[in-house]
């Protein structure tokens, strides 16, 4: 279990940095979708039950065992109330991610698994779709050939990221993917990852290589960079060709400023100034980690008062937008992505193999488009 020093380049105190200096990084390793998924799992057309590889159900959530909420800055108190726990929704996954609150339950893909799952509340996974990547598993660990990440598009219907097929897909109410987007000046992407909607509509997102089995030394791989995109009015753009390995993404509530996670070799989120044609500039380290580990910056959400709440080495950061840390939430595995429920009233999580959630005080930002 590697531990590490946190280096935040932020204008937290110097007692709030020596906290951070000394603490020990703990870790292991649309309602429906759209209107016709409702009408199919009433039909039987959807699995509308737990299937055996649909995740373990707990017999009801419960108190998140070696779960722990840190507090960095009394500014965390409003955020998140002393006293918190986090519970463990669900369990028994093997790479949960892309997690989007959607018509009272969680959608999210288990990227190893190669699946799309719906959680209720109360804890009961259905599998939503097998092979969501887009391709089958050829890889005696699975690689990361499924979906990822999950958005509703202005439409209602559902966008989602295939690692395996390297493209953004549209799925229809039979849950049938259709190319929403797949290139870039005539070359395939890499695998796109994460991505979400501006509040002037472009959809940005993501494009590492990880759903490439060599990933940059892969024969297949087309682009010579690993881009942030940016879709608008038909037209698709690459504003950020220099991060090696871009992830996770959001932005303030105004669109005026864009956040990107890089999982490595270097590990930070950076922070840039977007302008109303899309452009961006003065990226700057928001917060940078040190050293390697396998639980890597990924994805990351704001809240409705511009606070970011990004994974990292440890846990789930919650930073203000001055660059304070306020707090961290560490879990007993890995933390990998993060969505907002309930109108912004509760947190979850997905963390390698199960689904976390807690209660907050500051609503989130919800996604642009809901259903």
């Amino acid at each position: 279990m590697p531990s590490g020093l946190v280096c935040e380049r932020t204008q937290a105190s110097a007692e709030v940095k020596e906290v951070i200096k000394t603490e020990s990084i703990m870790h292991l390793s649309l309602r429906s979708i759209v209107a016709g998924v409702a009408s199919l799992a009433l039909s039987g057309l959807i699995v509308g039950q737990t299937p055996r590889d649909a995740g373990k159900r707990l017999s009801a959530p419960a108190i998140a065992s070696g779960g722990e909420i840190i507090r960095f800055d009394p500014g965390l108190d409003a955020l998140i109330a002393p006293g918190t726990k986090i519970e463990k929704v669900a369990s028994g996954f093997t790479f949960a991610e892309g997690p989007m609150w959607q018509s009272g339950r969680l959608l999210f893909s288990d990227v190893k698994g190669n699946k799309m799952y719906a959680l209720t509340p109360d804890g009961n996974p259905t599998l939503l779709m097998d092979h969501s990547g887009g391709v089958e598993n050829v890889r005696p660990d699975g690689g990361f050939k499924g979906s990822n990440g999950i958005a509703t598009n202005k439409d209602g219907s559902v966008l989602m990221t295939q690692h395996g097929a390297r493209r953004i897909v549209r799925l229809d109410e039979h849950l049938k993917p259709s190319t929403f987007l797949d290139r870039f000046e005539g070359k395939r992407f890499n695998s796109p990852n994460d991505l979400v909607f501006a509040p002037d509509g472009a959809l940005w997102f993501t494009d590492p290589p990880y759903g490439l089995d060599r990933q940059d030394s892969d024969p297949t791989k087309e682009l010579k960079f690993n881009g942030v995109f940016r879709y608008a009015n038909g037209k698709l753009t690459a504003p950020i060709r220099d991060l090696s390995r871009p992830n996770g993404i959001g932005l303030t509530r105004d669109g005026k400023t864009l956040y990107v996670s890089n999982s490595g070799p270097e590990m930070f989120v950076e922070k840039y100034k977007v302008a109303a044609d899309g452009s961006v500039s003065n990226g700057t380290r928001f917060i940078e980690y040190p050293g390697s580990a396998p639980d890597v910056p990924d994805g990351l959400k704001l809240d409705s008062a511009d606070n970011l709440w990004t994974s990292g080495p440890g846990g789930i950061r919650v930073i203000s937008p001055s660059g304070k840390v306020l707090g961290q939430i560490k879990l007993p595995e890995v933390a990998a992505n993060l969505a907002w429920a309930d109108d912004g009233r509760t947190l979850y999580i997905t963390a390698s193999t199960s689904v976390y959630r807690l209660r907050v005080k500051t609503p989130g930002a919800m996604p642009l488009y809901r259903r």
